[in-house]
């Protein structure tokens, strides 16, 4: 069987560049998260109406955009679920969803920091400020506000 490597080694060198070049492009990649307009959001299994149906999300709740096609978009939720939905069912607001079992937010960005308040997992929060340094500023619907460290959140 022919290979189909270039037999110059000079053009191999080239080729395995430009190619770990494409893989750098892609994994640099920003993700792109986005949250659900309205209650109800119905996930399903194709991009199309008709497909069946496998579950549904509230209002708020963040997904990761993965794909998209006009008309729908194929989102990964904080379980790990992939599903299509209809692109008219998300909003551009940020937020996120608590992932340890008790997240504390913080008056400031500090672990020595006076507690705010904190939530249960899975508790969706919207997101205020974008993270740095490892901390989040969010706000919970009841308007209270703190900082949050990241690894406690899905959504970032």
């Amino acid at each position: 069987m022919p290979s189909k490597w270039p037999s110059n080694p000079a053009m191999r060198t080239k080729l395995v560049f430009v190619l770990g070049l494409l893989l750098a492009a892609a994994s640099a990649q920003a993700l792109e998260f986005r949250s659900v307009k309205s209650h109800g959001a119905i996930m399903h299994e194709a991009p199309w109406a008709s497909s069946k149906k496998l579950y549904v999300l509230s209002q708020g709740y963040p997904v990761e955009v993965i794909g998209s096609q006009p008309d729908w978009v194929r989102v990964r939720d904080a379980a790990g679920g992939v599903a299509w939905m209809s692109t008219a069912s998300l909003s551009n607001q940020r937020t996120v969803v608590a992932t340890a079992n008790r997240a504390e937010l913080r008056r400031s960005p500090d672990a020595k920091a006076a507690l705010a308040f904190s939530v249960d997992k899975d508790v969706v929060l919207q997101m205020v400020e974008p993270p740095k340094n490892g901390w989040v500023k969010l706000r919970h619907a009841d308007g209270s506000s703190g900082y949050g460290q990241i690894s406690a959140f899905w959504g970032l």
